[in-house]
């Protein structure tokens, strides 16, 4: 395969050790404006008015006063108006979007992005689109915030780079939705760890091991790209499989912690998803990093199984919990003597990452901090593919090797699109 050319991103990775709890992030990298025209108020516009958009929505009218949302897009126009008149009931004026300004079907994003009155675009829809949506809108000069996982494969890791850029280029910011780093309990934990308090880390556990997910039936005269896109889960190429969409989480902290890792050997299986369901329902992957560490990661949905959701760090003067959603976090030293402590609040992190989208847009300083969260996210999908094709896979492979592109290019809702089924090890392909 033709070898693409890649550099350390380790160092963006490691930049996050000076994160304050004042600010919740350092910004990887600063936008420098080129003639952009100064802000007081920032138009929003949202691409996918689902549960996660109306509450990046939510959120960002919540916390920022100078903000409206002036345009939303999404499969279904109707289903985008009702989420509308819903964001009104709270906000009032501060949403402004007009019948006009609602917008429908697999074009929906470009209306969004191309909206003259639209300074910011909320990208949440499924993640398969996640790459190109945020190129697109980077190219179009707009500022982003993008959901995560922001890539699936080394193609649309590629895009996030390029796009990264550009931004950078441009003067245009770009914030993710990796909430936790902005969560004060793992800021702070994550500073004490990088301050010496347990020593070295040396290994580390991480896991996402939670219940059932939600499946959607199909309905009655669907084509296939109907019922994949409202069952988009249970479709890798829209999810990535657990371990993209909803496990990168933990991923995120564990590189952020350690850089991204040099090589992986995963496995898993299915027992319990729907018959035409291609996600695994685990996966277990132990990832070698910088210095031979070793993180060993898990994730699982499984129906009338036990939750866990945290991380564990040790060192080699004390161990670090780093507990999920509200849990908080603790240290302990080697005799188990807790040593630091603080309370966690997801609700606050959500709503803090808007606020640093649009402080940093208004300051004419933006935040561009795609790449982080692409990392994370391929360091997700690595996991998957060593799991899907029983091999060992490295870091260099999906970065300058594979060329692997799992997106439907050119959709549309008439396709025909035939399921590939579930990866079985050993017959699966790598590309």
């Amino acid at each position: 395969m033709k070898k693409k050319k890649t550099t350390d991103r380790r160092e963006f990775i490691k930049t996050a050790s000076a994160i304050t709890a004042a600010t919740s992030i350092t910004p990887f990298a600063i936008g420098a404006p080129k003639g952009r025209r100064a802000l007081e108020t920032v138009n929003l516009g949202v691409v996918g008015t689902g549960g996660r958009g109306t509450g990046a929505c939510n959120d960002s009218l919540t916390i920022n006063d100078n903000v409206r949302l002036v345009a939303m897009g999404n499969l279904r126009a109707d289903k985008a108006k009702q989420k509308r008149d819903q964001l009104a009931e709270v906000h009032g004026d501060k949403v402004a979007v007009e019948d006009a300004n609602v917008f429908g079907g697999l074009e929906a994003y470009e209306a969004v992005i191309d909206h003259p009155d639209v300074d910011c675009v909320l990208l949440t829809t499924s993640p398969g689109f996640r790459p190109w949506h945020i190129e697109r809108a980077v190219k179009a000069g707009k500022h982003v915030f993008a959901e995560k996982p922001v890539c699936l494969d080394a193609e649309g890791w590629h895009a996030c780079q390029r796009a990264h850029d550009l931004a950078v280029k441009n003067g245009t910011a770009i914030v993710t939705g990796t909430q936790y780093r902005r969560q004060a309990n793992y800021v702070e934990a994550i500073e004490k760890i990088n301050e010496g308090m347990i020593g070295e880390p040396m290994s580390a556990t991480a896991r996402y091991c939670s219940t059932g997910i939600w499946y959607r039936d199909r309905e009655p005269g669907m084509s296939d790209a109907e019922y994949q896109l409202r069952n988009w889960m249970h479709f890798t190429w829209l999810s990535g499989d657990q371990i993209c969409e909803q496990a990168v989480h933990n991923i995120d902290v564990m590189n952020w912690i350690f850089g991204n890792p040099e090589r992986c050997l995963a496995m898993g299986g299915r027992f319990t998803r729907p018959e035409d369901s291609e996600m695994w329902d685990n996966m277990s992957v132990d990832y070698y990093y910088p210095g031979d560490k070793l993180v060993s990661f898990r994730c699982r949905q499984v129906p009338g199984t036990k939750a866990d959701v945290d991380n564990v760090i040790h060192g080699t003067e004390g161990t670090a919990y780093i507990k999920a959603i509200n849990g908080g976090s603790r240290i302990v030293d080697r005799n188990g003597n807790e040593i630091y402590s603080s309370r966690g609040n997801i609700g606050a992190a959500y709503r803090q990452e808007h606020k640093d989208l649009v402080d940093s847009i208004l300051a004419g300083k933006p935040i561009v901090e795609l790449k982080q969260t692409a990392d994370s996210s391929l360091t997700a999908a690595m996991g998957r593919e060593s799991a899907y094709s029983g091999m060992p896979l490295t870091w260099e492979f999906m970065t300058e090797d594979s060329t692997q592109d799992t997106f439907k290019h050119g959709l549309k809702m008439t396709d025909a699109i035939e399921s590939r089924g579930f990866a079985t090890p050993g017959s699966y392909e790598l590309a």
